[in-house]
């Protein structure tokens, strides 16, 4: 009789875990936890996301095509704000600040250098789209030493300090700004030879659509990535509680001002952005009302999650279309009111009621309706 002998231990392959068929959140590892796309429906459910919204530029008029470009450019500043605010916990007002700075740097450096203010003639925005984030990255590096010092609400009002500072640098530094008036027009940015803002086989609008769309990919796998490695957890550490976590051995100081530097370059991309977007940039586009668009952003799109940014900015770019219709559906607008109301107003104070109502009613944002009815229809028809 023989006997098959097994390999000895150090020998085997170890073997991959596997999930259990039909449990969906039972793991057998930590790695895979925390790996990127975790389950099939995951997998397809992004797939399937990406393919629509490469889709959508076919089928859409190109004023909805704009509005939706700008809910992807903003998203992008949202995603930055979210991994300073909502996963390390540093509350930040003076967002609007460094996305005017990666606005102003791209425009310096797209300018024309022959022109009637500070330019360099680059068209290529591969080069001054991540010079802008890097601009605005060594901003933040210069103000984060004051998140070390500063906590809640005095850093709130601290960096709601660059805004007004920023506002003034801006509208001062005219050979670079082109004065509070004036402000400057963006260069034509030209990416392999394609010229994104003339038409030809497709409209400009669908060009940078699907522009807006490979970057927002690109930098919200960054953010992923960013969550779930050992940074994003000491951010998630500094969040909960900054003292157990410096007893435990990490360092404050430095994931502070790291949360400050990932923000401020996430930013300083979305306002190179924002000026290809607008074909225009001025001062007054960068202040608190600006800061306070992100912040609505992060709020209503649920904290600390890549999914809720992007949508929180979505909504937040579509609500001056809402706004806009809101007076023809309110029945006790009066017939004046409704042929010329104040849309710039009304969209402010919806800013307002959103978050209010996010706050009260869903402080998981979106993100958490979105898990609300994913867990009802996984446990359909059982109601636990």
């Amino acid at each position: 009789m023989t006997t098959i002998q097994e390999p000895p231990v150090a020998d085997r392959k170890p073997r991959r875990p596997r999930r259990a068929r039909g449990r969906t959140e039972l793991y057998t590892s930590y790695g895979q936890e925390m790996s990127l796309l975790n389950t099939r429906g995951k997998q397809l459910g992004v797939l399937a996301i990406i393919a629509i919204a490469a889709y959508l530029p076919l089928g859409l008029e190109d004023d909805m095509l704009a509005v939706l470009g700008g809910g992807l450019v903003l998203a992008i500043g949202a995603i930055g704000l979210n991994l300073l605010t909502g996963y390390a916990g540093q509350v930040s007002l003076g967002h609007a600040f460094f996305v005017g700075l990666g606005a102003y740097t791209a425009a310096v450096l797209s300018g024309d250098p022959d022109g009637r203010y500070l330019g360099f003639g680059i068209t290529n925005p591969l080069i001054w789209i991540p010079a802008a984030g890097a601009v605005a990255a060594i901003a933040g590096f210069l103000v984060a030493p004051l998140a070390t010092r500063l906590r809640g609400l005095y850093l709130a009002v601290v960096t709601l300090g660059l805004v007004f500072i920023g506002q003034y640098f801006f509208l001062e530094w005219r050979s670079m700004s082109g004065g509070a008036q004036v402000g400057r027009d963006a260069a034509t940015p030209i990416l392999f030879g394609i010229d994104l803002t003339r038409n030809g086989a497709y409209s400009d609008e669908q060009k940078l659509f699907w522009f807006f769309l490979v970057v927002l990919i690109i930098f919200a796998l960054l953010a992923r990535n960013i969550a779930r490695s050992k940074v994003g957890r000491a951010f998630s550490a500094v969040r909960d509680r900054d003292i157990a976590a410096g007893v435990m051995g990490v360092e404050l100081s430095r994931y502070k001002q790291i949360a400050f530097v990932i923000s401020s370059f996430y930013a300083g991309v979305c306002g190179s952005l924002l000026f290809v977007l607008n074909g225009h940039v001025s001062a007054e586009q960068f202040g608190l009302l600006l800061s306070v668009q992100f912040i609505a952003m992060v709020l209503i799109g649920g904290v600390a999650t890549i999914s809720g940014s992007i949508m929180g900015a979505l909504l937040i770019a579509l609500l001056p279309q809402i706004a806009a219709e809101v007076p023809h559906l309110l029945p006790f607008i009066s017939s004046s009111a409704r042929e010329s109301p104040n849309i710039f107003e009304l969209e402010i104070a919806m800013y307002g009621v959103l978050i209010i109502a996010f706050l009260l009613f869903e402080p998981r944002g979106l993100y958490g309706i979105w898990m609300r009815i994913r867990t009802y229809w996984k446990g359909f028809p059982f109601s636990y």
